[in-house]
């Protein structure tokens, strides 16, 4: 099956209660894992590649080469999106675009309303001539993930319906509380905003740091119109945690497909966790 923008798989979980999992993908292993998983769990899935992930991997051109070639060996049926995590600028969209992914997100919430508006449009206009969702962001979301840090600031609700109009993306990220990495405490996500937000825009919402959040909560933002959730501490730190294991009960290891072997295994394990949690299993 060809890759697909998001677009499609999120409208579809809007309207039936599901959300969709963007699982970050920082090497071959998170592929194989995060394709695996979506297959068995007959699941849509976003691969989610931040700018700092794509530069490690070797540019955007080889993310899309890889996960292409994967698909084609792997058979994978179910619809895959390849999405921008993150994008910091209308340039770096563009060159994911012209690489082949399938999605985007310009993240202009650092800027004043009227500066991420422009160039959420400037994406926009681009990206739909090449059949590229959009992703955009109002307030900032707290924590830090591969160099994006941020304290938390919660979304104006009149700054998103702005947004959304003017710019005509297809799905909105409101930062609400939830923070990138590890959580201190408790999540405390602001679910009245969620619900006067949704009112307002009409289109799917974008949970980000979604590692430890509890399922009632998850089910409550699903509830609210959350279609997409993104996923990539828990993954990180499933995977570090059987590595460390394989290697402290064999330590002469040196043959890393033996040790990165059980890594990718709980990837997988992981990701289907999170399939079943969201309802996007048997949704493909």
């Amino acid at each position: 099956m060809p890759l697909v923008s998001m677009k499609e798989m999120l409208e579809k979980g809007k309207e039936n209660g599901y959300a969709v999992g963007q699982f970050n993908i920082n090497n071959l292993e998170y592929i194989q894992a995060i394709l695996q998983a979506a297959q068995e769990e007959k699941s849509p899935v976003i691969l989610g590649v931040s700018e700092g992930a794509g530069k490690y991997m070797g540019g955007y051109n080889v993310v899309v080469a890889m996960v292409k070639s994967l698909m084609d060996s792997y058979g994978t049926t179910v619809p895959v999106a390849i999405h921008l995590d993150h994008g910091s600028s209308f340039k770096s969209c563009a060159e994911a675009i012209h690489a082949g992914f399938t999605s985007v997100m310009i993240d202009g919430s650092h800027s004043p309303i009227e500066e991420n508006i422009a160039v959420t449009q400037k994406v926009v206009e681009l990206a739909h001539i090449h059949g590229v969702s959009v992703e955009a962001e109002v307030g900032t979301v707290g924590g830090e993930e591969d160099g994006v840090i941020g304290g938390i600031n919660y979304a104006d609700k009149e700054e998103c319906a702005r947004l959304v109009k003017e710019a005509e993306v297809d799905c909105l990220a409101p930062a609400l509380g939830s923070v990138h990495g590890p959580y201190q405490g408790e999540p405390n996500l602001g679910f009245t905003e969620m619900k006067e937000i949704l009112d307002l825009v009409n289109v799917p919402l974008v949970l980000h740091g979604g590692t430890g959040i509890p399922t009632k909560d998850i089910q409550k933002a699903i509830s609210l119109g959350t279609a997409k959730i993104n996923v990539n501490t828990e993954n990180q730190i499933s995977q570090t945690k059987a590595i460390r294991e394989t290697l402290a009960a064999k330590p002469d290891l040196y043959d890393p497909r033996k040790y990165l072997g059980p890594g990718t295994a709980a990837i997988k394990e992981t990701v289907i966790g999170k399939m079943r949690e969201f309802g996007s299993s048997n949704n493909a």
